[in-house]
């Protein structure tokens, strides 16, 4: 398999698509490209012939089939090696591990545009809007019940490492890089994230990264 991520300091779903490849436990492939670069245009045609994506990352290709969007790529893994893999057992926890992911993946569009993620940054946080402060309140508020209902098992939201701390790990970054404010419990959550060895890999090849893209390096008005 091959796996098309962009700038890991940046693309928040390249890290959603390549967090479900490493949980896979499947060999891959690992391509980047640098997203809005020399080149991007070009790029984007290029990818466009093999699917019909408008060249967005991440992609998977697996032989013939090819797959783009985080979630599609993760629900694919899962088909491959076993959904147990990802989701949890339980019947009500992964019906919340569902809505939690699906409500990652279409929602917060607020946070998405005020706070984009920039792992190496450091921005000490003055002001959001009450947009941003409604899609914080609301995640924390979502980890919270995860925790307290399905997360003794381990430091995750359900437990174990699974789909739900895959699509929620960005949302880490973001809190991390813009210091916000979380409550403690939150806050060890944030840390097991953070923490994890493939969190850590990731994290250290950004730090590597040559790119910048000035768009997401203006810091939030005060």
């Amino acid at each position: 398999m091959k796996l098309i991520v962009g700038n890991k300091n940046y693309s928040s779903w390249s890290l959603r698509g390549w967090l479900a490849a490493k949980q896979s436990g499947l060999h891959f492939e690992e391509l980047t490209v640098p997203i809005y670069g020399e080149g991007w245009a070009d790029t984007k045609r290029e990818m466009g012939e093999v699917q019909p994506s408008s060249g967005k990352v991440p992609v998977l290709w697996d032989d013939d089939t090819v797959i783009w969007d985080s979630l599609a790529i993760m629900e694919f893994l899962a088909d491959k090696v076993g959904r147990d893999r990802f989701w949890p057992k339980d019947d009500s926890a992964r019906g919340m591990a569902r809505a939690m992911v699906a409500e990652m993946h279409s929602g917060f569009m607020s946070l998405r545009r005020e706070l984009p993620m920039n792992v190496r940054k450091r921005i000490a946080l003055q002001q959001v809007s009450d947009a941003t402060k409604h899609d914080i309140v609301r995640i924390l508020t979502l980890w919270a019940e995860a925790r307290a209902r399905f997360g003794q098992g381990g430091p995750f939201l359900f437990g174990t490492f699974g789909a739900a701390d895959i699509f929620y790990a960005p949302v880490v970054s973001r809190f991390v890089t813009y210091g916000v404010g979380v409550p403690g419990f939150a806050q060890t959550y944030m840390e097991a994230i953070w923490e994890h060895d493939w969190m850590q890999e990731w994290v250290a090849a950004s730090e590597e990264e040559d790119w910048v893209i000035e768009q997401f390096e203006v810091e939030p008005a005060e």
